[in-house]
């Protein structure tokens, strides 16, 4: 027998008994669908942004560029004919504050001369973003409390951009430390440099955060301690230029030297008057050299005891990000937090104390 179609009050009886059962079922519920990919802002589009982050940008599985933040605007044009950017996802300096209501920007990436790092993070933190930060983090830990204090205001995760910590053949020494094969650390040699001969660089400009150590020097910094798998207690250092006319603000070379509670010594160098790339580490059963140690390819060297540090062919600022951004996803620490970038801080202003002081440092 054909049934008649349900009257107009059946109808809306049925669906309202259906729609009720659903919102009361609990594998019922709908949530927002986690996005497969996170949208990253670069703020600042120097070397650093155009050369390197945009073009890794590209080969990233969990994160893509969706905007900009730049303060020339003969740039934007530029950036939105290669890298598809729409109108609505470029913004200057003023304007950054509007990426809060851009649903297509889920990271922002600071990436400015040192000395705008604490204020364009805790400005980054205000939008509800996700926020990762180059290095070094700031200019004193006065900054670095304040960046983090304002992403944890915000309910947002911080970054500090050490794409060493990610790159494999620089996780491997790490992991060499109190090793069976190796034993404890006695000695490391660490330096990272180039020659700058750039008069109007920011580099070259305290205010903007310029200066061997702020820009080389963490590299050596962070060599020595992630080496030793130790935070350092005294700090030795000196100042040195061949170039006085050129470095009137900030150091062109620094030399440091740390300690260590278990008795291992760090010597480090940094400069902005000379090419060096080199972490060589004396264990007490064996040795790691990584040469370079922190170029953006090519890392890679050799270690006693038949362990393999043959360079990684991978993108490291790539590699990087994305590890961040699966982080973010899944909800789990940042593989460089805050935290971390403020202690290298506490330690470069140790250095610049003893280095005017002549003095050594506790730390």
């Amino acid at each position: 027998m054909q049934k008649h179609p349900p009257s107009r009050r059946e109808a809306l009886k049925t669906l309202g008994l259906t729609t009720g059962a659903l919102a009361f079922s609990p594998g019922a519920i709908l949530r927002p669908r986690r996005k497969e990919r996170l949208g990253v802002a670069l703020v600042g589009l120097g070397y650093y942004s155009t050369d390197i982050l945009a073009p890794a940008l590209q080969e990233t599985e969990h994160c893509y560029l969706a905007g900009i933040v730049t303060g020339s605007p003969d740039k934007v044009p530029v950036w939105q004919e290669q890298y598809q950017i729409p109108d609505t996802h470029v913004y200057d300096y003023a304007s950054m504050h509007r990426i809060a209501n851009n649903p297509d920007i889920d990271v922002i990436y600071i990436v400015l001369p040192n000395g705008m790092h604490a204020e364009y993070v805790v400005r980054a933190a205000a939008t509800g973003k996700h926020v990762w930060c180059e290095k070094p983090m700031a200019m004193s830990v006065a900054e670095c409390t304040a960046m983090i204090a304002a992403c944890e205001a915000n309910k947002v995760s911080l970054s500090i951009g050490y794409r060493m910590q990610h790159e494999p053949n620089t996780q491997k020494l790490m992991g060499f430390a109190g090793h069976s094969d190796f034993g404890r650390v006695q000695l490391v040699s660490a330096a990272a440099g180039y020659r700058e001969g750039r008069a109007g660089h920011w580099k070259l400009t305290r205010k903007l955060g310029g200066g061997a150590m702020y820009d080389m020097g963490v590299y050596p910094l962070q060599a020595a301690r992630y080496a030793v798998g130790e935070e350092p207690i005294a700090v030795l250092a000196r100042h040195s230029t061949t170039r006085p006319d050129l470095f009137k603000e900030v150091d062109e070379t620094t030399l440091f030297q740390l300690e260590f509670p278990g008795g291992a010594v760090a010597q480090c160098a940094t400069s902005f008057g000379m090419s060096m790339n080199y972490l060589h580490v004396t264990y007490e059963k064996g040795w790691a050299n990584l040469d370079p140690f922190s170029g953006y390819q090519g890392v890679g060297g050799s270690a006693s005891q038949g362990h393999s540090l043959a360079p990684w062919p991978g993108n490291q600022q790539a590699r990087q990000m994305d590890e961040d951004a699966l982080a973010i996803m899944e909800g789990k620490p940042m593989r460089v937090p805050g935290e971390e970038g403020m202690r290298d801080i506490r330690i470069v202003e140790a250095i610049y104390r003893s280095a005017q002081t002549g003095q050594r440092m506790r730390l």
